[in-house]
């Protein structure tokens, strides 16, 4: 049985370029200060973990989780929202969603969503690697832009949409359920996965 442990607090919306909210050791100490316990690590920021070092590396992971400690604080998950997001982008969404990728795979959606794959894979051997048992990510959209219901859907165009994100999905929900880590999504609108009732 597993209790609450918290508060926790997720880092992306506070992190900058003044201290103390640019780096790891100066946010976790401001955190802490606050009556914090725990802190949900943004992967995509490289100021706060190095995702595919702590994929590849126990030792890496050992000395993040021990700098995350001395200021009286844990990792409750990893997060990967931004590169869930690329999983499944809607092309007229293209443009606006390559600012979330590395500049290397701008114009390239193909590109984009193997890098944006990968980053889940690594995500899912760095929580292992950092003894997490959840991980949370957006599923990303094709069918956002269905979301209205004119001019009418063609007939399977929602399953098809489903199909497709299944499909992309399937192979990551995989290789968490190797390192014994769920996967968590966070549902809100611009979220296929959102239900339109919560």
């Amino acid at each position: 049985m597993k209790t609450m442990k918290g508060p926790a607090i997720f880092l992306a919306q506070f992190m900058g370029d003044e201290p103390p909210f640019n780096s790891l050791d100066a946010i976790c100490a401001y955190m802490a200060g606050l009556g914090y316990k725990g802190v949900q690590i943004p992967t995509w920021e490289s100021r706060l973990i190095d995702l595919q070092q702590a994929a590849e590396s126990q030792t890496y992971c050992d000395e993040l989780k021990g700098r995350i400690a001395e200021h009286g604080l844990e990792i409750t998950e990893l997060s990967t929202h931004l590169q869930g997001q690329l999983v499944a982008v809607h092309p007229v969404y293209d443009k606006l969603f390559d600012g979330f990728a590395p500049e290397a795979v701008h114009n390239n959606p193909k590109a984009r969503t193997e890098w944006a794959v990968q980053q889940l894979k690594w995500s899912a051997k760095a929580s292992r690697n950092l003894g997490l048992d959840a991980h949370v990510s957006f599923s990303g959209a094709l069918l956002w832009p269905f979301m209205y219901p004119w001019p009418q859907r063609p007939a399977g165009l929602v399953e098809m949409g489903f199909e497709e994100l299944a499909k992309r999905w399937k192979p990551i929900l995989d290789a968490f359920d190797e390192q014994g880590v769920d996967v968590c999504y966070e549902l809100h609108p611009g979220e296929d996965l959102h239900d339109g009732d919560s």
